[in-house]
């Protein structure tokens, strides 16, 4: 079936719901966003994954963040005993959380899922954070579960963890963007006034010890960027062939997938973002996107918590438009008094 044809028969049932046209307002864009995503008429969202992507960075050795590197480590241990703000979400919400570790530093851990391409980046300030055969083999790697996903769930999202990823997603974004990272670096896990401000002297430096060609994702990735950031935009690669629904999380996940747009300009047709953060590139990257957020709730966390609550927005939406009576069914009036 044409889109066309089928965004029509879409709007068409909502239109024929027991409700005032338009009533549900954003919740009847979500529905119809989601059928179009599916291409299917009455889709139904019967299981959702939520991947959290893990690494560590190099450029931590920098001093760009309050925490240490090994709290990566640490927080995916909470993920995996359920103890973490995503894993309260993800039950509310009948999520699986699945942790991937596809670059963090240690050994690794029972219950997380292992694709780790190296124990973190290197400092990308003094070298490039990794080569460029490690990050084709991330971004395979986001392609590899965007499959397994499309096998396990009808709607998918996205998050991540590791201590530094801010500095590298803003690296990322002014390098594909030419924007300046006074306007794209925030303060991240909590950084002072003056952290940020050094932090913006260390991508500066970066970017002009690198150079990378923002014709090149692969290239920006390999000289600024982190292994989950890579992945994800790998995972968006393939889950927009795959009809597969994503929702997005915050800065780091829009900054890969920004670089899944610079590889694929139809890489985000089956993409949400689910809130727009309190870190200050995240405004930046969104317009630059095009995209809408569906919430702003001053969150900044990570970890995917953004995504699960847009994830439980788009099923209040996908059910309302599947499981409401029409007028026909309810033997309602459909004509104004």
């Amino acid at each position: 079936m044409h889109s066309d044809d089928l965004e029509r028969r879409i709007r068409a049932r909502l239109d024929q719901l027991t409700k005032p046209p338009g009533s549900l307002g954003v919740l009847e864009e979500l529905a119809v966003g989601y059928a179009l995503a599916r291409g299917q008429l009455l889709p139904a969202i019967r299981s959702k994954a939520l991947y959290v992507f893990c690494g560590d960075h190099g450029v931590t050795q920098e001093r760009i963040s309050p925490y240490p590197a090994s709290v990566t480590v640490e927080m995916m241990r909470n993920f995996v005993r359920g103890g973490a703000a995503i894993n309260v979400l993800c039950r509310m919400h009948g999520i699986r959380p699945l942790i991937v570790d596809v670059g963090a530093a240690g050994p690794p851990l029972e219950g997380v899922i292992h694709r780790k391409i190296a124990p973190g980046t290197r400092n990308f300030a003094r070298e490039a954070a990794m080569s460029r055969d490690q990050a084709l083999r991330a971004v395979e790697t986001g392609v590899q579960l965007a499959v397994e996903a499309a096998r396990r769930c009808d709607l998918a999202g996205l998050g991540e963890m590791g201590i530094g990823n801010t500095s590298c997603a803003a690296a990322v974004v002014s390098a594909l963007t030419g924007r300046d990272p006074c306007d794209t670096v925030g303060a991240g896990t909590g950084a002072s006034p003056s952290m940020v401000e050094h932090k913006i002297d260390v991508i500066r430096r970066a970017l002009g010890l690198h150079r990378p060609d923002p014709r090149d994702a692969i290239g920006v990735l390999s000289a600024v960027g982190g292994f989950e950031i890579a992945a994800i935009a790998g995972f968006l690669l393939r889950a927009s062939e795959l009809r597969l629904p994503v929702v997005l999380d915050g800065f780091p996940c829009c900054a890969g997938a920004l670089a899944a747009r610079a590889l694929d300009a139809a890489a985000l047709r089956t993409c949400f973002f689910a809130h727009r953060s309190a870190e200050r590139g995240h405004a930046v990257l969104l317009e630059e996107l095009g995209a809408r957020p569906l919430l702003d709730l001053g969150m900044r966390l990570g970890e995917g918590t953004g995504a699960a609550l847009g994830m439980a927005l788009i099923e209040s939406a996908v059910r309302l438009y599947r499981e409401m009576a029409t007028f026909e069914e309810a033997g309602v009036s459909n004509a104004p008094g």
